[in-house]
């Protein structure tokens, strides 16, 4: 009966902590975006369920345990939130799998990612024939994200003016990330001189550049370290 007892015990109590670390680690690691998460988010369960169920360990010693792997985590998470290199080995990076209408098998290859799964998760978003595809990119969460060639697309406001509307769309290409200028991404068409009198044209340096990127039609978009909102919206 005594074992009864303490197990009740400690499952109140396990539970009671790992609600607590949930709600302080925050939507990150419920969502499983990442490796890193994922694992944590497999060990905490692993923590809980002994800390709750198996009697024969010290409860405390198990507890000890558990925070150090929370601090741990909470370590990287600041490091891996400065650091693009860190943040990309932790996390891992999306691979590309359709580009410009052609599957990319020489990626699929590289991770393990075969025509009968690209076929199933287009299937899952509405999408029955690839040929629709411009653009597939699987995310580091197995989700695969997909942008439609332009006359699959939904009829939006803009087509309204065809005149407007591009034929040739591209992916993304990230030039500035955390105030840091991303080297690798430039070309001949986007250079570091190109970026540079862009940013003269609006009077800012790199360091106030939060996130630079060339959009899918080609247009630079910036976003600045200070947005200038006296009361941004914060709804959780």
């Amino acid at each position: 009966m005594d074992h009864l007892w303490i197990s009740i015990w400690r499952t109140i109590v396990s539970y009671s902590i790992l609600m607590i670390v949930t709600l302080w680690l925050g939507k990150q690691v419920n969502a499983n975006r990442n490796y890193y998460n994922f694992a944590l988010s497999i060990t905490i369960g692993s923590f809980i369920a002994n800390m709750g169920f198996d009697y024969k360990l010290h409860f405390f010693s198990m507890l000890a345990a558990f925070l150090a792997l929370i601090c741990i985590y909470y370590i990287l998470s600041i490091f891996s939130a400065r650091s693009r290199i860190l943040r990309k080995w932790l996390s891992g990076r999306p691979s590309v799998i359709m580009e410009q209408g052609k599957i990319l098998d020489s990626n699929m290859k590289k991770i393990k990612y075969t025509l009968d799964d690209l076929n199933q998760q287009l299937r899952e978003q509405g999408i029955f024939d690839v040929a629709e595809v411009e653009y597939a990119v699987l995310e580091v969460s197995g989700k695969l994200s997909v942008l439609k060639k332009e006359k699959y697309q939904p009829i939006v406001k803009k087509d309204l003016f065809p005149a407007n509307i591009q034929s040739n769309r591209n992916l993304p290409i990230e030039l500035i990330m955390d105030g840091v200028v991303i080297e690798k991404n430039f070309n001949e068409l986007f250079t570091n001189q190109w970026l540079d009198q862009q940013l003269k044209q609006r009077n800012l340096k790199v360091k106030d550049i939060q996130y630079a990127v060339i959009s899918s039609n080609g247009s630079l978009f910036m976003d600045l370290f200070a947005d200038g909102l006296t009361s941004p919206t914060d709804m959780e």
